[in-house]
């Protein structure tokens, strides 16, 4: 059994605060829309808790993605290249059958490309699409923005928050998602052990096998 530095400890950081911050949000907006508390006062301690926890997510929204950009971490691990497409049949086919087999997974992380083409196109659809909608749609409940007049005008309030409560149901559904792939390592703890020291443990290659 090898161990492959996988996580950095700036992305590890980054990936437990951030995930504070999310449970913190599903929390206090799940807390904010319960019946009979939906007209809570502005000072109101759940609301508060939800700004502030919106902002520090949208700022760690903005290191991920500077962080990602200048370290190359983006393309290395992000793109969907034209191989990853094959890929993305063979992993469906190890996750949906494969696995309850007993059979090895295909793919072997590495430095150079840590996720799986399936891996590749839920994080990317997670931090491209749905947690820049949210950034986007909480921001514009705050008095912040040049153009809030024509969204309080235009009664697209309504619209934003029907993106908003439909974003924070695609998370809770990651999560649970995100919570079960966790496990599938080759123990049940593997996984969060390598998010927590970086080191992923992988069988060595039998001799002779090619790369």
């Amino acid at each position: 059994m090898k161990k492959i530095y996988l996580h950095p400890l700036t992305l590890r950081l980054w990936h437990w605060a951030n995930a504070l911050m999310v449970v913190t949000l599903l929390i206090t907006g799940f807390m904010v829309r319960m019946p009979g508390i939906a007209s809570l006062p502005p000072r109101s301690t759940p609301l508060l808790v939800h700004r502030y926890a919106g902002w520090a997510m949208t700022a760690a929204f903005v290191f991920w993605l500077l962080y990602s950009l200048i370290s190359g971490n983006l393309s290395r691990h992000y793109i969907f290249r034209r191989r990853d497409l094959k890929g993305s049949f063979r992993q469906a086919k190890f996750y949906l059958f494969s696995i309850f087999r007993g059979e090895e997974n295909p793919f072997r992380p590495s430095p150079d490309e840590k996720f799986n083409p399936l891996q590749k196109f839920a994080y990317g659809v997670i931090m491209f699409i749905f947690a820049a909608v949210m950034v986007v749609t909480g921001i514009s409940f705050n008095d912040v923005l040049p153009f809030r007049k024509w969204i309080l005008g235009w009664n697209a309030v309504r619209v934003f928050d029907a993106i908003h409560v439909f974003g924070a149901y695609v998370f809770v559904i990651y999560l649970v998602v995100h919570l079960y792939m966790a496990t599938l390592g080759r123990k049940v703890t593997s996984h969060f052990k390598a998010m927590i020291l970086g080191y992923e443990e992988e069988p060595d290659e039998p001799e002779g096998a090619s790369t």
